[in-house]
């Protein structure tokens, strides 16, 4: 397996606040890495600078031996916690709006998972339930032809059922060369299909390895891990 991600001592500040503390971490090619921290810890933060929004920070992060740019950004697909869409588009507008932006992005695929989802192209992203507006989002970013899938909280806020749905479409989507982060809280859904985890802290990296290895060491499930690793206040 090929390096996809490298980070050597990332911190990244909002003011006085530090949201990543001199933060190192390798991250494999044909990996789904489940991101897992509480609130505050960073997972977002660290996201956005690999995805390249973020550009004021110290450190050093390589993406496939490249510095987060418009070279990365042509090979990294990002879904942001947030709607990132207009709320007047209808799907099928995204869709085209995708196709004018990124070279590597399949329309017939985006087009043919947003039917399937049963949802109606020709709606208004506002007229469509959070469900809805989430796997239209998610069949826009697992449509691009990518080498790195950044996904911030793709299965929060919507019903079990639409988190199944979600999960599968996210695990026969993706090039299984790629790396996929997966951004969640919801650990007991994101621990049976994820091959490696890290938790964060304080901006900092708690644990991180393989999920096997981990719950080995640990002796607990990653799901009791995050129940267990964070029921102590963070000291400031």
């Amino acid at each position: 397996m090929s390096t996809a991600l490298e980070i050597r001592n990332l911190s990244r500040r909002y003011g006085p606040i530090l949201a990543l503390d001199d933060l190192s971490l390798t991250l494999e090619a044909g990996r789904i890495v489940a991101l897992f921290g509480e609130n505050g810890s960073g997972k977002t933060t660290l996201l956005k600078v690999v995805a390249g929004l973020l550009a004021e920070y110290t450190g050093e992060v390589l993406v496939h031996g490249e510095r987060p740019g418009p070279a990365t950004k042509a090979m990294v697909s990002f879904l942001p916690d947030e709607s990132f869409l207009p709320s007047g588009i209808t799907a099928r507008g995204a869709v085209a709006m995708f196709t004018d932006f990124f070279a590597d992005f399949d329309a017939r695929r985006a087009t043919a998972l947003i039917d399937d989802f049963g949802i109606d192209s020709r709606r208004a992203l506002k007229t469509l339930s959070k469900g809805q507006r989430e796997k239209v989002q998610l069949a826009l970013a697992m449509s691009r032809r990518a080498r790195v899938y950044l996904l911030d909280e793709p299965i929060s806020g919507v019903d079990p059922a639409a988190r199944e749905t979600i999960l599968a479409t996210i695990l026969t989507q993706y090039d299984p060369e790629a790396l996929v982060v997966i951004s969640t809280h919801l650990i007991a859904d994101i621990e049976p299909v994820a091959d490696a985890a890290v938790f964060l802290r304080a901006g900092r990296v708690l644990f991180a390895g393989d999920a096997d290895d981990l719950r080995a060491q640990q002796g607990m499930s990653l799901d009791r891990l995050f129940r267990t690793a964070y029921q102590t206040p963070v000291r400031s």
